[in-house]
């Protein structure tokens, strides 16, 4: 685990993209989820969403996305996805995130998912093991 930036690096490929010749729009919820989706795994021995739901019954539903598109995403640079919580709440967690291409914002957003017991998907508090790892974590600064 890492207290720096956590940035994802996102390969933006012709078939992402629309007939505009950059990425369709609906490809940029998916870039996100997938660099909250490494962070987890980033910072719990390899345990994605997969492993959280699977193999600790935890689950996190997504109860809010909210993203601010600023310029077009193409293939010609990677997209690197600065990935970083910035609320702990008590059942829930909000990341943010900034996504750029050689220096360029694309896009920013924030993202909140609600912790579940996985198996009869009913809420539950932040579990604690994930609450002591995320909680150093949480930047106010970027929110």
């Amino acid at each position: 685990m890492t207290t720096e930036n956590f940035v994802h690096e996102i390969n933006v490929t012709w078939g992402d993209c629309d007939p505009a010749q950059i990425a369709y729009t609906a490809r940029l919820p998916y870039f996100a989820l997938d660099a909250i989706n490494a962070w987890w795994e980033a910072h719990f021995d390899g345990d994605g969403w997969f492993q959280l739901q699977i193999d600790r019954n935890i689950g996190t539903p997504f109860v809010n996305l909210s993203m601010d598109f600023r310029s077009p995403v193409t293939p010609r640079h990677k997209l690197m996805c600065e990935t970083y919580p910035t609320r702990l709440g008590n059942k829930s967690i909000t990341f943010g995130m900034k996504a750029r291409q050689n220096g360029v914002l694309c896009f920013e957003g924030s993202f909140t998912c609600v912790f579940t017991i996985a198996d009869v998907f009913e809420s539950q508090s932040a579990p604690e093991e994930l609450a002591r790892v995320i909680k150093p974590l949480v930047r106010t600064d970027l929110a």
